[in-house]
């Protein structure tokens, strides 16, 4: 049963979050619609003002406040290492580490022919445009362990060997088909400690 268009609306809205699936997202919209109207106005001009301030680093492809991003315009990073990384939501989990100090570099997806997802889509030309800018001495996959992330450590890898750095990969400590998102600081700080060529 539809009680409304627009409940239906909110509710796949909300259903479209990463974990949140259609029972979840019945219950968000209710307590939307039930509790303080300033509440969800609250949020919902929290959500629009939060999305209209940030940008794509030009350098790195973060999401952030600032062109260059604060960690492209720092001069204290190590140039001589740039870490690969699916999402912006990674750079913020191995910053959390304070293990590492070097560069980084967001794909935004990694590759899946079956959603169309290519070279293009993961921003080679711009990933290359990149390496030549920096010319580290180690080029690290902090990928996820999966099928996907399997696939895009692959292709990078035939893309980049030859060249004049190392390539490492994050060690499996972290379970295949494991998202950086859900492992614990331990964890990830060992896996990242114990990283080996491809």
């Amino acid at each position: 049963m539809i009680l409304s268009l627009s409940f239906e609306r909110l509710v796949q809205a909300l259903s479209r979050f990463p974990g949140i699936g259609k029972k979840t997202a019945q219950r968000l919209a209710w307590h939307l619609v039930s509790q303080n109207r300033d509440f969800a106005l609250e949020l919902a001009e929290t959500i629009r003002t939060t999305v209209e301030l940030y940008t794509t680093c030009s350098s790195c492809r973060m999401l952030c406040e600032s062109d260059p991003c604060p960690l492209c315009g720092s001069d204290e990073r190590n140039d001589r290492q740039l870490c690969i990384v699916e999402s912006s939501a990674d750079i913020y989990i191995l910053e959390n580490m304070n293990e590492y100090r070097g560069r980084y570099f967001v794909l935004g997806h990694l590759l899946s022919p079956l959603e169309g997802i290519g070279p293009q889509e993961i921003h080679s030309p711009e990933l290359l445009a990149r390496i030549s800018q920096n010319q580290p001495e180690e080029l690290i996959l902090a990928l996820k362990p999966s099928a996907e992330g399997e696939a895009t450590i692959h292709y990078l890898y035939e893309l980049l060997k030859g060249k004049s750095f190392s390539i490492t990969r994050l060690s499996t400590g972290i379970p295949f088909g494991g998202d950086l998102e859900f492992s614990s600081m331990l964890t990830l700080a060992n896996a990242f400690k114990r990283r080996y060529s491809v």
